[in-house]
């Protein structure tokens, strides 16, 4: 009974499950495309995050209800309909929503940013190609050569070659834009924006809102209406632009006191916004809507869905205004509550921070490279540019003289200036206006991301410090937009293949693979992100005073001694056992203890920096105690890997006796640890003494233990690899047990001084 129901409406289950993918699809792509209009807001915190979503909600409502001019790209821009008949059509339109859901929300999980137009314009290609060779190979007369009749191949090469240009160009104006900016403004340009202000708020306005007309409202009826007016006429629009927003960014700063640049960023927002929802909508709900359209000419006809060609597919569609208004109140609901939006903006903000931060990349060859390459060029310039000219110009970029921040505290702070996020909005405007204008295709998120990288580069953000760490990134990010399209049209093919195959069985197994996909994607995300606080990681000192520093460092010596008394003993456990499983877990929890100490060690520059003048004492004292728990957590490291070697390599088990002898040692150490973390937790630091008396026991007690090890060797042992082993263990307990007592006796001794 069900499954003559489903034969029977095979297609408008199809439809219907196209309509709850296009609602999935714009919740992905909208978390993906965010960055593409928040991130010069909310990287300048020029304005309060609300004021931000509500200006790009507005941005959005109002471009997803006028962007009915733009759907034509799902029906007719990749494929020529009328050479495919309608069961072949809702073949490609399922294949594609599925793979591109799949494919933004795997970005979205990365945190990396990508285009929603190559994604979907890639996987109609993808599914288009394979039909249309399934096709060709059903029909004798035809051969491969003939693809070109299925497909617009020139609409392809243009959009490829368009996204080419479109990097390039975006990041070198960017940079080009910036640079002269900051020459004029400088990072003090408070005092310069009361003379200038007017006249540089005056061309980001009148380019910001010459761009929401070309690009933003472009299709919509409202342009059309203005289109008379403006055509051959856009000279004169935008001098008398300029010329209105000029006085206007005059009475504004006069009358509210207040920076014309906060105007130019929000409206700049809202204009992004504008575009990415009037040109972008259709990427998600085109190709269900060309769907619909598709199912209604057929069900009316009476012919079979196999012998249905889809030339109506290249007429022209009326609007669904209902529908717009639908998918324009699931942008803004998405936008406002997608936790993935965040992460991904959180990639191009780290990559554009002005200052120091935890970056998300690490460096790899071709970015070091390129980074030589780059300061040997640098280095040649400078050589030939006078040496007075460089100074003028390296007056332009010195920052103000302000507190040093640490790496997490820069996360709450700006990541630029107003300046840079002006820019960004305006440049990213202004190019996207011009390709519309000259009917180049692009991707916006391109555009926005390459600018901002630009903007970046030009204002010295990636200083030798972190050029390596954001050339990387930009190079994953660009990376991953190639892997967008390569993936996007080997998955749309592979899928619309498997539904050719059987619709009846492959459907609703590829639906249900995705709903799985979605959830296990999601529910890591949630994982990743949760903010919950482990009680024991490492914290860093942010005192000012060397009582302070003292304080602070007894928690942190509290936690890296328990961790090591645990995993010391869980490693002993291991090799008891031959437990791989605990021994693995030891490691990585080896490595996250230095991982957190190196963190400390980072923040050395900035403690020293922020100390008051009376207690520069207190950062020797913090170096000392940081080399000590540096040198416990790399013993532990050493005995940890050793151990894990031996065990994973199905080595011999350590004989009774050497295990016996390491448990004895253990429960020596254990007791000392144990009264370290009760001493620190308590703040009884007089008994530290006690502690202190204890280390020559256990290190005579692991000097016997070699010893014993010695005898061994010399009458019964008989493996080479358990006797390496065993020495290693008990040579690097005894620099454990060296650093801890180190450590102990200077902060006994620092805190007596107190």
């Amino acid at each position: 009974m069900i499954t003559d129901y489903i034969m029977e409406n095979i297609y408008l289950l199809m439809l219907v499950a196209l309509i709850i993918l296009a609602v999935l699809d714009i919740v992905v792509g909208v978390s993906n495309d965010a960055i593409n209009f928040l991130n010069s807001a909310i990287g300048s915190k020029a304005l309060s995050l609300r004021t931000i979503m509500i200006v790009a909600s507005l941005g959005i409502f109002i471009g997803a209800v006028y962007s009915s001019g733009m759907m034509e790209v799902a029906r007719k821009g990749i494929f020529v309909p009328a050479m495919f008949t309608f069961d072949e059509i809702m073949m490609i339109f399922m294949a594609v929503m599925i793979t591109d859901i799949l494919l933004l929300d795997f970005f979205n999980t990365l945190g990396l940013p990508t285009s929603t137009t190559v994604s979907i314009v890639f996987n109609l290609l993808g599914a288009a190609i394979v039909i249309s060779l399934i096709k060709i190979g059903a029909n004798d007369s035809q051969s491969i050569s003939d693809l070109g009749q299925y497909i617009n191949t020139d609409k392809a090469i243009e959009i490829i070659s368009g996204i080419l240009m479109s990097v390039v160009i975006a990041f070198s104006v960017g940079a080009l834009v910036q640079w002269v900016s900051r020459r004029i403004f400088t990072f003090h340009y408070e005092k310069k924006m009361k003379h200038f202000g007017a006249i540089f708020g005056g061309v980001a306005l009148a380019a910001i809102l010459y761009f929401i007309f070309m690009k933003g409202l472009k299709g919509s009826p409202f342009y059309k209406e203005m289109s008379g007016f403006m055509d051959g006429k856009e000279y004169i629009v935008l001098i008398v632009s300029f010329v209105f927003f000029t006085l206007f960014s005059y009475v504004f700063q006069k009358v509210t006191k207040k920076s014309i640049l906060l105007v130019v960023i929000a409206v700049g927002t809202f204009g992004l916004a504008l575009a990415f929802s009037g040109n972008d909508l259709v990427n998600f709900i085109g190709v269900p809507m060309a769907a619909y359209h598709s199912y209604e000419a057929w069900s009316v006809s009476g012919v079979a869905a196999t012998d249905f060609t889809m030339e109506v597919l290249s007429k022209k569609m009326p609007a669904e205004p209902f529908l717009l208004f639908i998918a324009g109140g699931i942008m803004v609901a998405t936008l406002w509550l997608s936790k993935k939006a965040k992460t991904v903006a959180e990639t191009e903000l780290s990559l554009s921070r002005q200052g120091e931060t935890h970056e998300k990349f690490e460096p790899n060859m071709l970015s070091r490279g390129i980074v030589r390459g780059s300061s040997w060029i640098s280095s040649a310039l400078s050589s030939i540019v006078p040496k007075s000219t460089q100074e003028r110009i390296g007056a332009s970029f010195e920052k103000p003289n302000e507190k040093k921040l640490t790496k997490d505290q820069s996360i709450d702070a700006p990541a630029f200036d107003m300046i840079r996020a002006s820019v960004n909005l305006m440049v990213a405007g202004v190019l996207i206006s011009i390709a519309t204008s000259m009917k180049l295709p692009l991707s916006t998120t391109y555009v926005t991301f390459m600018v901002a990288m630009g903007t970046s580069l030009a204002d010295r953000a990636w200083g030798r410090e972190s050029a390596v760490y954001r050339v990387a990134g930009v190079l994953n990010v660009i990376g991953g937009w190639f892997f967008t399209a390569f993936g996007a049209l080997v998955a749309a093919g592979t899928v619309v293949f498997l539904i050719s195959w059987n619709k009846q069985v492959m459907i609703p197994i590829l639906l249900l693979l995705t709903a799985f996909l979605l959830v296990r994607n999601y529910l890591n995300h949630k994982r990743k992100s949760s903010t919950n606080v482990d009680p024991k990681a490492l914290k860093k000192s942010e005192s000012s005073t060397v009582q302070g520093i003292i304080t602070e460092s007894a928690d942190n010596i509290s936690s890296v001694v328990s961790r090591s008394n645990k995993i010391y003993t869980d490693v002993l456990k291991g090799l008891a056992k031959e437990d791989n499983s605990k021994l693995k877990k030891s490691k990585k929890g080896v490595a996250k203890l230095e991982s957190e100490i190196e963190d400390l060690r980072d923040n050395i520059f900035y403690l020293i920096k922020n100390l008051d003048e009376t207690s520069v004492r207190g950062s020797n004292f913090y170096i000392t105690i940081l080399a000590y728990l540096t040198d416990m957590a790399q013993s532990l490291e050493y005995i940890t890997k050793k151990s894990y070697k031996h065990v994973n390599n199905k080595h011999k088990k350590l004989r009774f006796s050497q295990i016996k002898d390491l448990q004895e040692i253990d429960q020596n150490l254990s007791a000392v640890f144990e009264e370290i973390a009760e001493v620190f937790d308590s703040g009884k630091f007089e008994r530290i003494s006690y502690v202190l008396s204890r280390k020559e026991e256990i290190v005579n007690q692991i000097s016997e233990k070699i010893h014993k090890q010695i005898e061994r060797t010399r009458t019964e042992e008989e493996s080479p690899k358990n006797t390496s082993l065993y020495f290693n263990i008990l040579l690097e307990t005894k620099d454990l047990v060296n650093g801890v007592m180190n450590l102990m006796e200077e902060y006994h001794t620092s805190y007596k001084k107190e």
